[in-house]
């Protein structure tokens, strides 16, 4: 009998030369299988002996064909012969191999040596009429015209056309299963039973979908009313006549019952179908009915996506037949080995094969479930073929596994027991054994192989497990969680449904977050705490704080749909919660949540880490605690240095649980086992003896004294050699198990966490993302079924109950949890997808930075003596480069890590300056030019000084003060008599309060920027408020409160608003008043409207007063109430209309007094009018004071005394009244006269002087220190301080408590303010000339404790001769602040910079202010400015103050760096320079100094160096430097300087005359191009890192070079050659298409609007620029992507500007480009092809193939005009699922843009009214659809 010898080649070298050898002695048949599958280089070993029947063996024997082995025998002896080691080979030898034809199918081609000794034979199927008759055959009970429909049907799939269409052939070996069933349920849909053949919705796309419905309709297989399916299994009992593995199953189909046998388990039926964890819905029992149908006849395949419930059906099914379940979780580089068995050492040394749970399983009758076949190499699956369909298998150590049938004929043929048999190594497949695979759908369209193609499919029949219908969902969740909320549940489940159904691939990814078993989750979570929000706990299963812009935007969107939004009172709850933790009578409290303290044993391996409690971090770890107490294993992600490790340590800590840490890598290699290199050597003679062994080869090397390559650490035990090989790359197996050799046997140590397992400790796996997931994989079933097999053979079960008398089996502890640690997905960690691939078996939790708070408070603790500014900065310019991380804008993302290490430097080396140390951080980027601008950019908006220079202060230029000149006295008349005695009536009114209305407060952001980056001045800091182009600034105020929360109000008037932020703060908020004072068209009304901000209990609350109309508002800037004060009812006036030519006299205003607004009262009164009215807001009375004169001005210069001017005369007055009015109607004021007599100057002189109307009066007194340092001598006096046009400040001592005569002291101006009205040299430049009426605002302040009077100044009063000299311009300013110091007697003139856009309306402006800004003090000693075009300036110029601040800034740059970097020698070398030249260069590289000869010296004339002068360019030679002077370096002669330059000239002059492009055109193209240059840059960063992506290298594993690899220490004793592994690219498998590059076009609106409206809003600039973003970013990334662009205009849709075959090579091509743009928007035809261009782009290109699609539309917002609806716009966009389209709108008219962006589906359209959005926007498509699937 010829005994046949079937090898698989797959599989290793070693075993399949040991079958050959066998085969060959013994003449049997050697089958060859799988030819197809084998590398080139391990067949040519068979050539001699298929050609010559001989040889060579590796252990010295010779095998020798039959002829010439006789030949010799006439000659020698056998003796001699087996001497020789001459081995005779049978003449019966013959070789049989069995292959798939290539390239047909994937696999290699046969190698032309082989393939030339073998005679072909092709194996066809059946012909149709013997398969026809076979079917009938096995199919009575069918009609006969179905089965032949059927295999008509199935051939017509196998045919020539049908593979052209890219079909996999129809497994026609499977129709006999399907007929089987067919006969046993004849009623049923025979379209169902094509399905489980061919699951063709499951792996093919919309073409390959219609094929086969078409197909299925030829031959009428369709399903109709008449065909049913099966409905749920009724019953499940033993099979009748006690048939052993059998069972009788009833199924309904339809109303009928069918009964029919299958194979049942070894175990008991489960009778009755209820269970604690299975909730049986009406699409299980239907699939666990179909399941049993299939179950009948052959092995089954479930696939369904992550979570849908494949594992809990397979368990439910195995519990209703019986079965044992074998879980076998399968992984990517898992070998045919794997799968059938290990090696292991035995007591004795020797290896032995050990046989993996599939085999065991096929012997024991059990159930396998090969859980991710997806994942799987193809390769390794084909060793299962046999298994399936023949149920026999040949083990590597000769063991046949037969099916029973088989085992039992061969019994009976040779009449040998079972014994024998077994001695022989034959053993029979047990009857009940069965195969239920489980996989993911494989993805359509996608580059890479599909698994599901025809070889596997003819191994199963396959069924779609679909997720469960919405009430499926909500069955399910309410019957395992009874009290869940019901509308939260239903709002979830119609969200997921929503996400599952749509044809949106963002929508989809994020539906594969909410499977069923997260869903479950959330609920459960939701159960426990009900007054937790559900927008939170999806976002959370989703981890959209991760997610790419576009796929949270979509979430966000759907959210929204749902009415699934966070509430203001969830934010407000969360903030004002207490997040702390306490530890008391053994329970630990986390913010709400408590847990009883865990009872150690083990404390040393409970954490114990540094770490300073935050907000933040307490509501992660309180999160964490609410899922660890529901038993849910937890996985954190976020950025690098968030926290992460920390949180779980602390968190470990508190819960006192032991801890086994276990940290994946991707490669990194060390070998562990001797404490010294002496221990080593005294035993490694014991392994050089190890025979067999690879050890000696490896260590050889080690022996020798002088190699120190190799770390050795610790050593030998009592029981002698321990030697540990410990491979850091992770691997499954080293998730697991850690092989030693010890005494020369492989043993396996417990890795962390089958330790963490056995003791029930908690396992934190860290840098989850970093292993393969492949790898992670394993712990699926781990965590999902609690079951596991370890490398050594051990079992991990869940529970007592499935030991069953089992050997090895390691039961789960029940304290056991696991901690997983990952980096987000994505871009730049581009580390494997963890939470994509497992997330939903885990609790997710993001762990973000801390909120700047939080970071704030944590930093405190790290850094106790770092000053609290320098905390503040960090924060706040590390919080912005995490932002412009998220955008995409820069890539690295900056964490808390970072910053802690900065404050902890600090803390130590406190004289090492801020700007110094953050280089820690950012010296990485220096190289990077454009990320170095963005980071310095963004330190210096903080304030933090890099590149900063101690002696940078560029303070104003101080000017001496004049004298101060005694100018006589201020006398009170004293009331001799009734007449003097001026008595002044009040009368008290309640007021008349309107309202209230409420208006809508709305937010904006602040970008604040600080001003001392890179000098000091004067200036703290400065922002710009959103104000449109025609409005301008008319008051500014700051509350009197504290200096940190100083809130600053300012009021602009056209239209009438109110803007109003705290100064430290982010944002501001803005309130428009425009209904409340509309501007009337033809009238001259020109409302001036101030603001005064009020005190407790009022604060928040202001009072707003127009001066024409005399409106009185009361604004709550808290929630928007608006009031409106009636002060007069009676006399209330309304402005008079007045047409625009009629006589502009001038109107008398009503002004407000708001000295004391903070104690709530305020002032008002009319210019030229005899009233004042006190308005006292808390009590809601006013009291007017009647006067007998009329007024022009009112000082508040105490509470209780006010200093009033008349209108005609300018006489002063002092009114005095009591602090409080109160509410008696007969209150009187008093006024007193004041009389300024002029000084006696002796001689009869006096001090002429003419009375004048003060500008600014102090409403409280100097201190004594500050009076007499201003006038000169100590005094101490009441006094007050004011300054007019004729003076630059006066102090009046003794006014105005007391009523004796007051001394005045003035610093008189050279010549008055008003009299400076000569026009400026420029009147363009500074404005027209004023005008002659006084200004509504004198911009006049009095900072009482710096001793100072600021005003502002226009240019034209400033003195600019004496503070600029003469060849430097002055720069333009919209004023100057004049700082008069009377401390220091000098005056200073700061230039306030010019507002970056002015209003149109000039004569407006002029009547509110001489300069265009306004000016307000801020605290006690600070300033603010508000310039008109909404400009906002913080000021500092109190010279105490100054100095504090230069001290503290000097401090943040520190000391120059004192590294010896170089020696600096300031010298004159008095030498002189001829012209520019490279140098000679000196062979032996000598340092050079000074000079002119050398190339590379220093400090030399000439010649290419460093630090010397004249030379070309910059040459290092690696020498120290000498640097000349700076002055002598600015000494270099024009004509050297002028050489150097031409010298670069010349090269970029060459550049052009290389590609013929003219000066000209080079700068027009620059203008473009310098304009994207970092956009471009940062768009080749993405697509570099997503090359490298590609690129990335793996293990290659089954080397014969390379590092020892763990898995095969047993193979390398037994002498297996390919034992090692190395890193390497990995080949693509044999068959798999190729990578194909992505394709984009881009579609460009060039119509004639994008040329109207280019003036109003740049868009045709910005879309030229941004074409030219992507062609100088795409440059040399064509085999990537291929682009091309097209435009669109009135003139056609399809206007070619870019083919993807001719992509311009240089800039005089991409500038023809741009100008055809150009010069098309220009000169076409109106009209709108936007739809027809894009619905063409998206068509054409799809009809290339590519790897994937993006069309991008820019265009404006335009569409409305054309009648274009929005809803047709989103149509086009996804006519087509496969291709990515976007639109972005780079012009709109109004809000053209946002209405239609709302219109379109979420993600798919962009709003970009400034072309550095566009590459941000460019980028988020990029990296949330490329990177996601590179």
């Amino acid at each position: 009998m010829v005994i046949s010898i079937i090898i698989l080649l797959w599989v290793f070298f070693a075993i399949f030369e040991k079958c050959a050898v066998r085969a060959a002695t013994e003449g049997r048949i050697l089958v060859l299988e799988g030819l197809e599958k084998a590398e080139r280089n391990v067949l040519p070993v068979l050539n001699n002996l298929l050609e010559n029947r001989e040889m060579q063996l590796e252990d010295g024997r010779f095998l020798m064909s039959a002829e010439r082995y006789d030949k010799l025998l006439q000659d020698h002896t056998k003796s001699e012969l087996d001497a020789w080691k001459i081995v005779r080979v049978s003449e019966d030898f013959r070789v049989i191999a069995l292959g798939l034809p290539v390239p047909k199918y994937a696999g290699n081609p046969l190698d032309p040596p082989l393939r030339s000794r073998f005679q072909a034979r092709d194996v066809y199927h059946l012909p149709f009429k013997d398969h026809l008759e076979l079917l009938y055959s096995i199919g009575s009970n069918i009609s006969t015209e179905r089965v032949s429909q059927l295999l008509s049907f199935a051939t017509t799939l196998c045919s020539q056309e049908s593979s052209t269409l890219g079909l996999p052939d129809f497994p026609l070996d499977s129709l006999s299963a399907a007929v089987q069933i067919l006969d046993s349920f004849p009623m049923m849909s025979v379209q169902h039973i094509v399905d489980r053949l061919y699951p063709y919705n499951v792996f093919l796309g919309k073409e390959g979908r219609t094929a086969v419905k078409d197909a299925l309709k030829r031959f009428e297989l369709q399903d109709s009313k008449s065909h049913l399916h099966p409905r749920r299994v009724t019953k499940v009992e033993s099979a009748h006549g006690n048939k052993p593995f059998l069972a009788d199953v009833t199924v309904q189909i339809g109303d009928k019952e069918v009964t029919f046998q299958v194979p049942a388990g070894t175990g008991l039926l489960k009778k009755h179908p209820r269970s604690d964890t299975f909730i049986r819905t009406s699409s299980h029992n239907q699939l666990l009915a179909e399941m049993m149908q299939s179950h009948m006849v052959k092995d089954m395949c479930l696939i369904g996506g992550k979570g849908c419930g494949k594992t809990v059906i397979a368990k439910e099914f195995a519990d209703m037949l019986g079965y044992s379940i074998e879980p076998i979780m399968l992984y990517q580089d898992m070998t045919a080995r794997d799968l059938l068995q290990q090696r292991y050492t035995l007591p004795n040394g020797d290896t032995a094969w050990r046989p993996s749970p599939l085999v065991t399983a096929a012997l024991e009758g059990k159930l396998v479930v090969l859980d991710g076949i997806h994942r799987i190499n193809p390769g390794t699956l084909a060793v299962l073929q046999r298994l399936i369909h023949d149920r026999e298998l040949t083990l590597y150590d000769g063991t046949r596994l037969l099916r029973e049938d088989r085992y039992q004929n061969l019994k009976e043929e040779l009449q040998i027991s079972d014994e024998q048999l077994q001695e022989r190594s034959i053993f029979p497949i047990h009857p009940s054994f069965r195969i239920v695979v489980l996989a993911e759908p494989p993805v359509i369209g996608s580059s890479t192989q599909q698994w599901l193609g025809p070889e596997f499919l003819t191994l199963f029949l396959f069924h779609h497990v679909r997720s469960l219908s919405k009430s499926e969902e909500i069955q399910v969740i309410k019957e395992m969680i009874p009290n869940v909320p019901s509308v939260a549940v239903e709002q979830l489940l119609s969200l997921t449904h929503r996400l599952r159904e749509t044809n949106d691939a963002t929508a989809q990814s994020l539906a594969s977050s909410l499977s069923t078993r997260q869903l479950l989750r959330i609920c459960r979570r939701l159960s426990q705490h009900p007054d937790e929000s559900l927008y939170y706990a999806i976002n959370k299963a989703c981890l959209s704080r991760f997610l790419p812009n576009l796929a949270r935007s979509a979430l966000h969107k759907n959210l929204q749909d749902f009415g699934i939004e966070t509430r203001p009172d969830d934010i407000k709850k969360q903030e004002e919660k207490d997040y702390t933790c306490e530890i008391k009578d053994g329970i630990l409290k986390i913010g709400s949540v408590t847990m009883p303290i865990y009872n150690s044993t083990e404390k040393m391996k409970v954490p114990d880490v540094l770490f300073y409690e935050n907000a933040q971090h307490m509501m992660v770890m309180e999160d964490m605690l609410k899922d660890f107490l529901l038993g849910e294993h937890l996985l954190l992600v976020g950025n690098q240095g968030v926290g992460k490790n920390k949180i779980v340590d602390r968190f470990l800590h508190l819960l006192n649980r032991p801890r086994e840490y276990l940290q994946l890598h991707r490669e990194m290699r060390q070998l562990v086992g001797f404490s010294d290199i002496s221990e080593f050597r005294k035993h490694s003679d014991q392994l050089m003896q190890c025979n067999g062994c690879m050890i000696p080869s490896l260590l050889s090397s080690l022996k020798n004294e002088n190699n120190p390559g190799f770390l050795w650490a610790a050593g030998v035990t009592k029981h002698g050699l321990v030697f540990r090989i410990r491979d850091l790359d992770t691997t499954v197996q080293s998730l697991t198990l850690q092989p030693s050799v010890k005494d020369g046997l492989i043993i396996y140590e417990d890795s962390p966490l089958v330790k963490a397992v056995k003791l029930g400790h908690i396992l934190v796996i860290d840098e989850a993302d970093k292993a393969p997931t492949n790898v992670t994989c394993i712990l699926k079933t781990l965590v999902e079924s609690g079951e596991m097999v370890l490398s050594d053979g051990r079992r991990i079960v869940a529970n007592d109950a499935l030991v069953e008398g089992r050997e090895n089996t390691i039961v789960i502890h029940p304290d056991f949890r696991m901690i997983v640690l990952a980096n987000r997905p994505g871009f730049p960690f581009l580390g494997n997808d963890f939470f994509g691939t497992l997330g939903d078996i885990f609790s997710c939790h993001a762990v973000d930075n801390p909120k700047p708070q939080s970071e704030l408070a944590m930093l405190r603790q790290y850094g106790p003596d770092v000053p609290e500014p320098i905390l503040q900065k960090l924060v706040a310019a590390f919080g912005e480069l995490r932002s412009l991380a998220d955008q995409g804008i820069i890539n690295y993302p900056y964490s808390t890590r970072e910053v802690v290490n900065i404050v902890k430097h600090l803390q130590k080396f406190p004289t090492e300056g801020l700007a110094n140390v953050v280089r820690n951080v950012f010296d990485f980027d220096s190289y990077n030019n454009e990320m170095r601008e963005i980071l310095i950019s963004t330190l210096h908006k903080h304030g933090i000084p890099i590149g900063a220079k101690p002696t940078n202060v560029q303070l104003a230029k101080e000017l001496p003060l004049p004298d101060h000149k005694f100018m006589g006295y201020w006398k009170v008349d004293q009331p001799g008599n009734a007449q003097q005695k001026l008595l002044c009536p009040t009368e008290t009114k309640k007021i008349d309060v309107k309202g209230p209305v409420y208006l809508n407060i709305q937010g904006f952001p602040l970008e604040r920027h600080e001003a001392r980056s890179l000098s000091f001045t004067e200036e703290l800091a400065f922002w710009t408020l959103p104000l449109d182009e025609v409005n301008f600034v008319c008051d500014v105020t700051v509350t009197k409160e504290e200096e940190a929360e100083n809130v600053l109000y300012v009021t602009t008037c056209n239209p009438v608003s109110l803007y109003f932020m705290n100064i430290s703060s982010k944002s501001g908020y803005f309130v428009d008043l425009y209904d409340l004072f509309p501007r009337t068209v033809g009238n001259v009304w020109q409302p001036f409207v101030t603001v005064a901000p009020l005190g407790n209990p009022l604060k928040g609350q202001v009072v707003l007063h127009e001066e024409e109309t005399n409106v009185v508002l009361l604004l709550d800037t808290n929630n928007g109430a608006l009031r409106r004060l009636v002060l007069l009812p009676d006399a209330q006036e309304s402005p008079k209309r007045m047409l625009w030519w009629s006589s502009k006299e001038e109107v008398s205003n009503y002004k407000m007094c708001r000295e004391f607004s903070h104690k709530n009262w305020l002032v008002f009164y009319k210019e030229a009018g005899n009233r004042l009215i006190v308005l006292d807001v808390l009590e809601g009375q006013t009291h007017t004071i009647s006067l007998p004169i009329n007024l022009k001005s009112v000082f508040l210069v105490a509470e209780d005394r006010w200093l009033l001017v008349e209108n005609e005369t300018n006489q002063k007055f002092l009114l005095t009244k009591r602090a409080h009015v109160e509410a008696e109607d007969n209150e009187v004021c008093q006024l007193y006269a004041l009389t300024e007599e002029p000084a006696d100057m002796g001689f009869g002189l006096t001090t002429a002087s003419e009375l004048c109307v003060p500008h600014a009066v102090s409403s409280d007194q100097l201190s004594s220190e500050n009076l007499s340092a201003a006038v000169g001598q100590k005094i101490s006096s009441p006094n007050r301080i004011f300054s007019d046009e004729h003076n630059y400040a006066t102090i009046v001592i003794g006014f105005p408590d007391l009523l004796s005569p007051s001394e005045v002291y003035s610093w008189k101006r050279n010549s008055s303010l008003s009299h400076k009205r000569a026009s400026p040299s420029d009147p363009f430049y500074y404005g027209p000339r004023r005008k002659t009426g006084a200004a509504k605002q004198t911009n006049c302040v009095t900072l009482l404790a710096s001793n100072q009077i600021v005003r502002i100044l226009a240019p034209g009063d400033v003195p600019l001769k004496d503070i600029y000299p003469k060849d430097v311009t002055p720069p333009q300013a919209a004023g100057y602040l004049e700082v008069t110091d009377l401390n220091s007697k000098k005056i200073k003139y700061i230039a306030i910079p010019r507002s970056q856009s002015l209003s149109p309306y000039t004569s407006w402006l002029s009547k509110i202010s001489d300069a265009d800004a306004l000016l307000a003090p801020l605290g006690k000693v600070g300033l603010v400015t508000v310039d008109m075009g909404g400009g906002v300036r913080l000021w500092e110029t109190g010279l105490d103050s100054l100095q504090r601040s230069l001290q503290d800034w000097r401090n943040m740059i520190g000391q120059e760096d004192g590294r010896p970097v170089q020696i600096t020698i300031q010298r004159d070398s008095g030498l002189d320079v001829s012209s520019p030249k490279h140098g000679k260069v000196d062979p032996d590289n000598m340092p050079h100094v000074g000079g002119n000869t050398w190339a590379g010296g220093t400090g030399g004339r000439d010649t290419a160096g460093l630090g010397g002068k004249g030379g070309p360019y910059r040459l290092d030679a690696g020498h120290k430097v000498y640097q000349i002077s700076q002055a002598e370096k600015d000494a270099v002669p024009e004509e050297v300087k002028r050489a150097a330059r031409e010298m670069g000239e010349k090269a970029f002059k060459q550049r052009l005359k290389e590609i013929q492009m003219s000066e000209y055109d080079a700068s027009t193209y620059e203008r473009f191009s310098g304009a994207v240059r970092r956009q471009v840059q940062s768009l080749r960063i993405i697509l570099d890192n997503l090359q490298a992506k590609g690129k990335e290298r793996q293990w290659l594993r089954h080397q014969a070079v390379g590092e020892l690899d763990d898995a095969k220490i047993i193979d390398g004793l037994t002498g297996e050659k390919a034992i090692y592994k190395r890193r390497g690219e990995l080949e693509p498998q044999p068959g798999s298409p190729q990578q194909k590059p992505k394709r984009l076009r881009l579609v460009v609106d060039v119509s004639g609007s994008m040329y109207r409206f280019n003036g109003v809003d740049g868009r045709l600039e910005r879309s030229m620029e941004a074409v030219c973003m992507v062609m100088e970013a795409f440059e040399n990334y064509e085999h990537k992507f291929k682009y091309d662009i097209v435009g669109h205009s009135g003139d056609g849709f399809n206007i070619t500007l870019v083919g993807s075959d001719k992509v311009p090579k240089n800039n005089k091509q991409r500038l023809e480009i741009l100008k055809t743009m150009h010069a098309h928007a220009q000169f076409c035809m109106s009209g709108d092809h936007t739809l027809e261009g894009t619905e063409h782009a998206i068509r054409e290109i799809a009809k290339e193939e590519a790897d994937e699609y993006f069309v991008i539309v820019l265009s404006d917002a335009n569409l409305e005009r054309y009648g274009i609806q929005p809803s047709r716009f989103a149509q086009v966009l996804t006519t087509n699922a496969q291709v990515n389209a976007f639109a972005i709108f780079i012009g709109s008219l109004g809000d053209q843009a946002d209405r239609l962006q709302r219109t379109l589906p979420a993600g798919r359209s962009f709003i970009a009214m400034d072309t550095k959005e566009i590459p941000q926007i460019l980028q988020q498509i990029f990296t949330s659809t490329m990177l996601s699937s590179a």
